[in-house]
Order: structure tokens, then C-alpha cells, then sequence
């Protein structure tokens, strides 16, 4: 695998686009709008719901990465099944990956959805935690990704695709509960967390988890996914969507957030991992808590947000190019094994910070 076309240049899509280059890949970036002046690798203008158009543009290329909006991921990864290409996206939507595990059945490359933040390295961690039990009975994994210094009431800034955080409000989220999978209301079972003397508040949220539970059935009974925001947070997230219905109209609720609160740049990205089980027959707990914040990367200023998605799926596919993955078939996030991903040249940043 050596030529790599990365669909959305986003501050995702172009940092990643950037980091593959500098890891030794050639990579080609594709958006709906002119590029910005200045990217370090080639460009050019596409229209990805045109499937002929996009099959030509992808056409002599080893992989494709999306980092677009998660309703276009499922066209996208069809033509890259179609000419035989490795496939890789950021989406936490359950469709899409069940879709994509469809194609992965019959697919000349590898399919590796949900390769961001969460789901990606947050079940990478779970995983590793599990691992280290005799008999695991929980694994509880939050992520937020928030302003360092929020004001208002939501204390939140919409550095994320506001098309993923309505998904993740309004779907169904999948839980492991005494054993069984089952499907549980978003925005629901709030807990208090603290990270670093900061009082966080979790809450349930759709496609964290990625395909954990189907994986842990029968071996992890407890298992959830929840979003970590300030206090206050979904109280207000609640009764915006459901008691003014604009979960009815989640296009227009998206363009209302972003626009009362726009993209920070000192943004923080929570991870709190922590599973319980027992070790030669004692009762223990592991967790694995970080508060990760904005680096400098080719002399510029990346949000937290930004080189943790980006850092996480280039660390992958550098991961399937040096064969420490399978070339075919699905791959699932809990089967990246977090040693090898923290030695490659991506993954050594969540080392490092």
C-alpha cells in the first residue's frame, strides 16, 4: 500500500492527508470545495455523490480514506469495494458499519471503519484493559472533546462534524448489560466524573463503542459508551431536541449549534478507560485517563480533536502497510494491538502526550 486519496479536507482530513505524507505514503486529497493554498500534498476538486466521477478519481489508487460526513461514507466505501481498494473512515454510525462489514465479506482489500478517536483508539484501549483480567466484568469507556475554557450555559464549541454529534445525540446507543446486548436511549444514565480536579458530566451516546459488544459477548457482562461535557450539558441537549422537537429537523438543529458555538482552537480531549476484574482472584480496577490538549505539528497549531482523530487512523493504516494487520477482509478496532500502535510514527503521539 503505498498511494492513499483522502476524501474531505476538513482540519481532520488535510492533518491526516499531511501526516500519511510525512510517513512515507503518497497521498492525494479530494474535496467538493477549491483547496486551500498552501497543503503540502496534491489536490483536486470532486463531487463524491457522483459515483462515476469518484470511481475515476480513485481509480490507480492503493486505499482510500474518508473523512467526510457519515452519510456519504456507505457510497464511498462501495466504490473502493468495487475497484478493490483498502478502505478506511472515521464514522461512529452503526448503519454505515454494519453496511461496510457486509462488503468486507467479499472484499479484495481491507474494510476498517470507525478508525478516529471514538470509536478507534478509545476501543483499543478497552480492549487492552480487558486483556489484562483473568475474568473481566465491566469496561466502562467515556471520551469528550471540549473547550478548555467553555462559557454559557452548554459549555461546549463544535470542533467536531455537527452532523456526527446530532447522529450520536439522537441514535440508539448498544450496550452489554448482565450479559446481553441491548439497545439504550442517548442522552441518558448521566454520571459525574472528575478528570484532574475537572467535574465532568458522562452521558449515553450512539456508535463509541463500534463492534465491542459483539466481540465481548459472552466475556465482558457490562460494556458501555458515554460522551463526557461539562455539567449541565444534557439537560439543556435534552430539551432542545426533544421538548422543542428538533430532533425532527436535525439538519437545521446542526447549523443552529454551530453557529451559538463555534470551533475553539484550545480545545481538550478526555479519555477515561476503566474496566474491572479479577487478577489471580483478587478484584481489581484499570483505567487509563488522559487530558489531551493542542500540539504543534509541521509548525502549526492542531487542535486536540484534530491530531487525535488524524493521528489514530494514519497510525492504522501505517499499521496495515507494514503488514501488523491483516490486508483483507473487516477489521475491527479492538483487534489493533495498542503496544504496536503507540510504536508506530501516528499512534507514539498519544505516548508522548
Amino acid at each position: 500500500m503505498k498511494k492513499v486519496a483522502v476524501l474531505g479536507l476538513g482540519k481532520v482530513g488535510a492533518l491526516a492527508a499531511e501526516l500519511l505524507m510525512e510517513s512515507g505514503f503518497e497521498v492525494m486529497g479530494f474535496d467538493a470545495a477549491p483547496a486551500k493554498a498552501g497543503l503540502p500534498f496534491g489536490t483536486g476538486q470532486l463531487d463524491v455523490s457522483d459515483k462515476v466521477e469518484l470511481e475515476k478519481a480513485l481509480t490507480g489508487f492503493d486505499a482510500v480514506l474518508s473523512c467526510l460526513p457519515y452519510f456519504l461514507n456507505t457510497d464511498v466505501a462501495k466504490v473502493a469495494h468495487s475497484l478493490g481498494l483498502h478502505y478506511f473512515d472515521l464514522t461512529e454510525d452503526v448503519p454505515t458499519t454494519k453496511a461496510i462489514m457486509e462488503m468486507a465479506k467479499t472484499s479484495k482489500g481491507l474494510m476498517a471503519p470507525q478508525c478516529g478517536l471514538a470509536p478507534g483508539f478509545v476501543g483499543i484501549v478497552g480492549a487492552n484493559l480487558i486483556e489484562q483480567f483473568d475474568d473481566c466484568r465491566s469496561c466502562r469507556m467515556r471520551v469528550g472533546a471540549l473547550p478548555q475554557h467553555p462559557s454559557g450555559l452548554m459549555g461546549y464549541s463544535f470542533n467536531w462534524s455537527p452532523e456526527g454529534v446530532v447522529n450520536e445525540y439522537l441514535n440508539d446507543c448498544e450496550v452489554l448489560e448482565n450479559g446481553e446486548i441491548k439497545w439504550v436511549s442517548p442522552m441518558e444514565w448521566v454520571e459525574r466524573i472528575v478528570i484532574g480536579g475537572i467535574e465532568l458530566e458522562a452521558f449515553t451516546t450512539s456508535g463509541g463503542l463500534g463492534t465491542m459488544c459483539e466481540t465481548y459477548k459472552g466475556r465482558v457482562p457490562d460494556m458501555d459508551y458515554k460522551t463526557m461535557r461539562y455539567p449541565g450539558h444534557v439537560k439543556l441537549m435534552n430539551f432542545f431536541f426533544h421538548e422543542l422537537l428538533m430532533r425532527e429537523r436535525r439538519k437545521e438543529a446542526g447549523e443552529i449549534l454551530v453557529n451559538a458555538k463555534p470551533p475553539v482552537s484550545d480545545d481538550i480531549v478526555y479519555i477515561h478507560v476503566a474496566a474491572e476484574g479479577r487478577v489471580d482472584g483478587r478484584l481489581q480496577r484499570r483505567e487509563f485517563v488522559r487530558g489531551l490538549k493542542p500540539i504543534v505539528i509541521g509548525g502549526k497549531h492542531r487542535t486536540a480533536i484534530a491530531w487525535t482523530t488524524a493521528s489514530s487512523v494514519a497510525a492504522v493504516i501505517e499499521m496495515v502497510r507494514d503488514g501488523a494487520l491483516p490486508g483483507k477482509g473487516f477489521l475491527k478496532q479492538e483487534d489493533i494491538p495498542l503496544d504496536a500502535f503507540l510504536k508506530t510514527e501516528n499512534g507514539a503521539r498519544y505516548a508522548s502526550n
